[in-house]
């Protein structure tokens, strides 16, 4: 049985490795075959709206999924009457769209920011009159990873926020002062079984993610995260893994954005839960049981970014995993990360704490 994946990255290989175990073989679609999944599987090398290419994906797969939001709905939608797609196209469209992801959080009832979309300078410069400084401007589609951004914490910013950004559609939010990011990560499969991770709590520096500890927070913020999932779930009758991310304001929790995919800060799932992410998205997208999603203990993920650390130095420190996406080095790049299971909350805070400094990474974990 094969799966196609449209993206190659490393989110492709990782749902690769854990479904070799199952039995399943994978064919990915990307433009370069110099990628952390083709290094795993055969790669189909070429544009995502090459119609042989995915028609070959097609008709070499039992179901198409992708490791990527920003794959084309269009080249999706070709494939549809060929070959089931999953998550659907339905929900990958609206998370390609800021706007369109706000108003549906609306209408499921799912508190954000205060927010409205901008086309021109003037609008924008009403936003900020009505939502109040400070704001972050924002690409309505393709930003990822604190790309496509800016603060405006004064009308000086104002103006240069649209210099960078106004040649787009753009959305304005309020820029909240929040206690903490988190990310609540679940499976749903066709026949309606859904499996939720613990909440992941993340900490970003240069709007990238560097660590993600779990599980996190108390019961209260568990069961508020877990009733607005499952309504999102339901509302797609989706299928596959779906990641929401939210700040924690005074317990409350206002979605930030959501991502039809696996998921960065589910990363620590692969040691540190009953049925990892990767196997849990191949699970559902088969129709198959999902697996459990119990915590193994306490977990915590490093991403390393820009450049790999020495091998040794990692391994050196007690119960540290480590994965190596075989990408070429560059500033910004993920590369890989790390993670650390214990069994205390306080003991994986140290064994992180301790690897944050060996790695001299500038996070301070609370």
């Amino acid at each position: 049985m094969t799966v196609g994946i449209l993206g190659a990255g490393q989110l492709g290989r990782m749902l690769a490795l854990a479904g070799y175990p199952l039995g399943l073989d994978f064919l990915f679609l990307d433009a370069s075959a110099l990628t952390p999944g083709g290094q795993v599987a055969p790669i189909l090398c070429g544009s995502f709206q090459d119609r042989g290419l995915l028609g070959q994906l097609a008709a070499k797969s039992e179901v198409v999924t992708f490791d990527w939001e920003n794959v084309p709905v269009d080249a999706l939608r070709a494939l549809h009457p060929k070959v089931r797609i999953a998550p659907s196209v339905a929900a990958l469209a609206v998370a390609q769209d800021r706007v369109q992801e706000k108003q549906l959080f609306g209408r499921l009832k799912i508190p954000t920011t205060k927010w409205s979309a901008v086309e021109s300078l003037a609008q924008l410069q009403e936003s900020v009159r009505t939502i109040g400084l400070p704001v972050v401007v924002k690409t309505r589609r393709m930003g990822y990873d604190g790309k496509g951004q800016c603060v405006v914490r004064s009308l000086e910013d104002l103006e240069r926020a649209w210099e960078m950004l106004g040649t787009q559609p753009l959305i304005c939010e309020s820029l909240l002062a929040f206690d903490a990011e988190v990310s609540a990560i679940g499976a749903r499969n066709a026949r309606g079984e859904i499996a939720l991770y613990p909440l992941s709590g993340n900490l970003h520096s240069q709007g990238m993610l560097r660590l993600t500890r779990a599980p996190y927070g108390g019961a209260a913020l568990h069961a508020l995260a877990a009733k607005y999932l499952r309504r999102i779930l339901r509302e797609f009758q989706y299928v596959g893994v779906l990641a929401v991310e939210f700040f924690v304001c005074r317990g409350r929790l206002i979605a930030n954005e959501m991502a039809p995919r696996v998921h960065n800060s589910g990363h620590w799932t692969i040691e540190g839960a009953v049925t990892s992410q990767f196997e849990n998205h191949l699970r559902a997208i088969l129709d198959l049981p999902l697996g459990r999603t119990d915590p193994l203990g306490h977990s915590a993920m490093i991403n390393l970014i820009g450049e790999m650390p020495e091998r040794g130095r990692l391994l050196r420190a007690p119960g540290v995993h480590l994965h190596d996406y075989g990408k070429t080095a560059r500033p910004g790049r993920k590369l890989g990360h790390c993670t650390v299971v214990a069994t205390t909350a306080r003991r994986r805070d140290a064994a992180a704490r301790k690897l944050l400094k060996e790695l001299a990474l500038p996070i301070r974990i609370p």
